[in-house]
């Protein structure tokens, strides 16, 4: 089971237990100060027992519980912010197999603090229990009065995957005046898997040649992937286009995780704009956002465009609005062809997690000594030139240290990518 501010994350049944899901939800109530919480899940086969323990485990705290059933991760946000607090049972584009519970105070992720009480055990007294509402969402017009006026009526398939997103991304893009066709719209029936960064969306491949764009959703709906001319796009290329539709609104201060593509961040400042760096992680961009106060940003790795104004997480369904929004403009053809021009290069070192932290400070005194600019807010960061860089970040999920390289060279950030993987494993040996 893995337990972060991300949420609590486990293969049901084997690793996430129903005394896990009463557990963490006792704790999470007290968390709870306005006493009521919306509650909604995605389309796993564990789904729907998992909802009800965890319901019941907030009515017995004296939680009113406001249910919206299936519903995709972005909506059960935005509508937290009606209730005070929200609870997703979700384990976002992790395997069928898996699932867990995701928590939201005030409209946002939980924090480190937070995640610390929900790990605390305590004695619990009985409450007066709570009550249980079936509810609905104004998402769709609310998003399509942020998106705005659509300039040009587009032809896009989507694939919802199965998931939470099946009925509220097509609702959107129509109603915006796009025609849409769908793939895999059945809830819990696909023909891919729930992550759609790393499958191959044959189907959606196919459909967008001849259709303007193509869309694909995780399971709970905050991811996106953008499918263009049979091709899929970088998750950078997404979020550089939901940022691309946040400047033409006016948007001009941004926060970007350690790990986004300097080509998003040229992009912004050429625009006027100015930029904030991040730790990466959801929860580390929104937290920035909030104490700098910036109108948007995000995380290149997950494509995860957030406007925190709107929703302070990831939300896939309205950046696939905004996008959609500028098919066809000068807009959305000139940050296609400037993303473009940059090469990202991701891949990771297996490292036994109790060395980790020995092989990254061995690895820093080795590259202290090759360049001269080194950020360290989150892993070790290297500027290479001001097109190029490298970044070196331990994982706390996994025996591994993950590399991410980046030029508007291929080889180059091939080479790159090469010799810093070279340096690590040699940090490795050194450190054991």
């Amino acid at each position: 089971m893995k337990v972060s501010i991300s949420g609590v994350r486990g293969i049901f049944g084997n690793d996430l237990n129903i005394e896990d899901v009463i557990y963490y939800c006792r704790n999470f109530s007290y968390l709870a100060k306005s006493r009521k919480c919306v509650v909604g899940r995605d389309t796993r086969p564990s789904g729907e027992i998992v909802t009800n323990v965890a319901i019941a485990s907030l009515l017995e705290r004296g939680i009113s519980v406001y249910n919206l059933g299936i519903s995709p991760t972005p909506v059960i946000f935005r509508e937290a912010r009606k209730y005070g607090s929200g609870l997703i049972i979700t384990s976002s584009h992790n395997p069928l197999e898996w699932n867990g519970l995701k928590f939201i105070l005030d409209g946002r992720g939980i924090n480190e603090s937070e995640l610390e009480y929900l790990e605390k055990k305590d004695k619990f007294q009985r409450e007066k229990i709570g009550t249980e509402t079936q509810v609905n969402s104004d998402y769709i017009d609310q998003a399509v009065k942020v998106i705005g006026d659509i300039k040009k009526s587009s032809k896009i398939a989507i694939d919802v995957g199965g998931g939470a997103a099946f009925d509220v991304a097509p609702k959107l893009l129509k109603k915006l005046g796009c025609k849409v066709s769908v793939i895999n719209g059945t809830p819990g029936k696909s023909t891919r898997g729930p992550d759609p960064t790393n499958d191959q969306l044959s189907g959606l491949v196919q459909a967008s040649k001849k259709s303007s764009i193509g869309f694909a959703f995780d399971l709970d709906g905050d991811r996106l992937v953008v499918v263009r001319n049979g091709k899929k796009q970088s998750p950078d290329i997404t979020l550089g286009l939901g940022v691309a539709g946040a400047l033409e609104k006016g948007y001009k201060k941004f926060v970007l995780s350690i790990d986004t593509s300097v080509a998003i961040e040229k992009f912004i400042k050429n625009e006027g704009g100015q930029v904030n760096r991040s730790k990466v992680g959801e929860a580390n961009v929104v937290d920035l956002m909030l104490k700098t106060k910036s109108q948007a940003g995000g995380e290149g790795s997950s494509a995860g465009f957030i406007l925190p104004e709107f929703n302070m997480c990831r939300d896939g369904l309205l950046t696939s609005g905004l996008i959609a929004s500028m098919v066809g403009t000068k807009q959305f053809d000139e940050i296609n062809k400037f993303m473009e021009g940059y090469h990202q290069v991701r891949t990771k070192v297996s490292v036994d997690s109790k060395f980790h932290k020995k092989t990254l400070q061995t690895f820093l005194k080795k590259m202290r000594k090759q360049s001269s600019q080194i950020i360290t807010i989150d892993g070790i960061k290297s500027i290479i030139d001001e097109d190029s860089w490298v970044l070196v970040r331990q994982s706390n999920t996994e025996h591994i240290i993950r590399v991410s390289a980046e030029s508007n060279d291929l080889n180059k950030a091939k080479t790159i990518e090469k010799q810093v993987s070279k340096m690590v494993k040699q940090s490795y040996e050194e450190s054991r």
